[in-house]
């Protein structure tokens, strides 16, 4: 299973989450860092690469995903850097999706908090391809706003139900979870739920996590796509 670091972006810094109230997030201290690097999105990408053997990163223009300006040329600093980017940044439709594949993003991230319509979806897929996106289904408290917002930064463990459910009604689609990822127990969870990647932050950065854990989620992989079918099959 992969492991993909998430960075929350908000007035130029990298900001911790903690339950989805966007207006209480501070700048990110992280072990990973030096003090002097409080929020800098920057060495934090590069500490994920160099320190935890993450080559992909998950990053969220909140300023963006709020209706403000995106975070254009630190996408770019963040990409030229070697990171590969899944990004969010309120894509509402093919241009806005265009335009975040012109700054180097691997992968489009379509957030169901800021789709206007399902058909806003397929438009975007129909115009950049259904494998440069990653759909978000964004939730708080398990209710439809896998990502819940309200469990992101609290420690109260990924929702392995919600996980399951997912999974045994769509086998075939590449599943990212993320949201209150507390330790390698919970990793190993998600792997045994059939998850192909976890978004972490909080655990990365307090060091709960760290690159031994990773290391030995990465070793394990997710049912094969037969299994999950016959598993689907016999609920």
């Amino acid at each position: 299973m992969r492991v993909i670091p998430v960075l929350d972006l908000q007035a130029g810094r990298a900001v911790l989450a903690r339950g989805g109230v966007r207006g209480g997030y501070e700048p990110v201290e992280s072990v990973l860092v030096a003090a002097m690097a409080v929020g800098d999105a920057v060495a934090l990408a590069r500490a994920f690469r160099e320190r935890l053997g993450c080559d992909e990163c998950y990053v969220a223009d909140l300023d963006a995903i709020t209706g403000g300006q995106p975070h254009r040329a630190l996408v770019r600093t963040l990409v030229d850097g070697g990171c590969r980017l899944l990004v969010d940044w309120g894509v509402a439709g093919p241009a806005s999706a265009a335009a975040l594949l012109a700054e180097g993003a691997a992968r489009v991230v379509v957030g169901l908090e800021t789709l206007p319509t399902l058909g806003a979806l397929e438009a975007i897929a129909g115009a950049i391809g259904p494998e440069r996106i990653v759909f978000s289904l964004d939730l708080r408290d398990g209710q439809l706003l896998v990502l819940d917002l309200a469990r992101v930064g609290a420690r109260h463990g990924p929702d392995l139900g919600l996980v399951d459910a997912v999974r045994g009604a769509v086998p075939e689609v590449e599943l990212l979870v993320g949201g209150g990822v507390r330790g390698r127990e919970d990793l190993e969870r998600l792997v045994d739920a059939g998850c192909d990647a976890a978004l972490l932050a909080t655990a990365l950065h307090d060091g709960r996590v760290g690159r031994g854990d990773l290391d030995a989620v990465r070793r394990r992989g997710p049912a094969s796509l037969e299994d999950r079918r016959h598993s689907s099959d016999s609920r």
